[in-house]
C-alpha cells in the first residue's frame, strides 16, 4: 500500500533541492544577452529558410551571428568572481 500516492503529493512531486540556487538564478541572469542574442540568429535563420534569401536576410544573419560572437566573448571574458562560479 505504500505505492498508493495522493494527488496533491504527485503534482508538487518536486523537492526543494529541484529548484535552482541562487548562483544558478545569477549564471543565467549574467547569461541572459548571449542567449538572447541565440534566439535572435535563430529568428533571422527561420526567415531566411522560409523563403529564397535576398541581401536582407543575409545581412540580418551575419548581424545577428556577429552579435552571438561578440556577446559570448563579452562573457568569456568576465574576470569577477560570480562569473568563475558559475551553473553547475
Amino acid at each position: 500500500m505504500k505505492d498508493i500516492v495522493t494527488v496533491q503529493e504527485a503534482v508538487t512531486a518536486f523537492a526543494p533541492w529541484m529548484e535552482p540556487t541562487d548562483a544558478e538564478l545569477d549564471a543565467t541572469e549574467r547569461e541572459m544577452p548571449l542567449i538572447l542574442a541565440d534566439v535572435d540568429l535563430i529568428n533571422a535563420q527561420i526567415i531566411a529558410m522560409d523563403q529564397i534569401p535576398n541581401e536582407l536576410d543575409t545581412r540580418r544573419v551575419r548581424r545577428a551571428l556577429a552579435r552571438v560572437l561578440t556577446e559570448y566573448r563579452v562573457l568569456a571574458n568576465r574576470t569577477d568572481d560570480q562569473a568563475a562560479g558559475g551553473a553547475a
